[in-house]
């Protein structure tokens, strides 16, 4: 029997060292631009690439429509999106709302302190979000 691989997730900032998140699973949590309310998903890392279990949405509007099969859990849409596997994940950064949220482990913290840059530093620019080996 050959053992299984064990994932996580990576993040990546332009044409920066991949920076790992110890975690095989993780939440990134935002607020929509134009209707200022939050939106969470909950994502699972795979050699297939990350799968979206789960998703939560405060309200609905332009282009945040709750899943098909979402309830409505103490002010929040759950559902559970049936979508592929994604290969990657790519955060547009926007200058009208804050950082995405990510939460991995113990761990809630902007993205860009996961990348270690700090609030005041410069734009980031996209980043994108992928499975990857764990290092050595």
């Amino acid at each position: 029997m050959g053992k299984t691989a064990v994932l996580m997730l990576c993040l990546i900032a332009g044409d920066r060292t991949p920076v790992p998140v110890p975690a095989d699973h993780f939440t990134l949590s935002w607020t929509h631009s134009i209707e200022k309310v939050e939106w969470r998903e909950e994502y699972r890392v795979t050699a297939a690439g990350l799968i979206l279990e789960r998703s939560w949405v405060k309200g609905s509007g332009v282009g945040m429509e709750p899943a098909p099969d979402a309830k409505l859990i103490n002010g929040w849409w759950v559902g559970h999106p049936r979508l592929p596997p994604l290969p990657d994940l790519t955060l547009a950064a926007s200058h009208h709302v804050g950082d995405y949220m990510l939460c991995a482990r113990d761990r809630c913290s902007p993205v860009r302190d996961w990348l270690g840059q700090p609030a005041a530093g410069p734009e980031l620019g996209p980043v994108r979000l992928v499975a990857c080996p764990p290092r050595d």
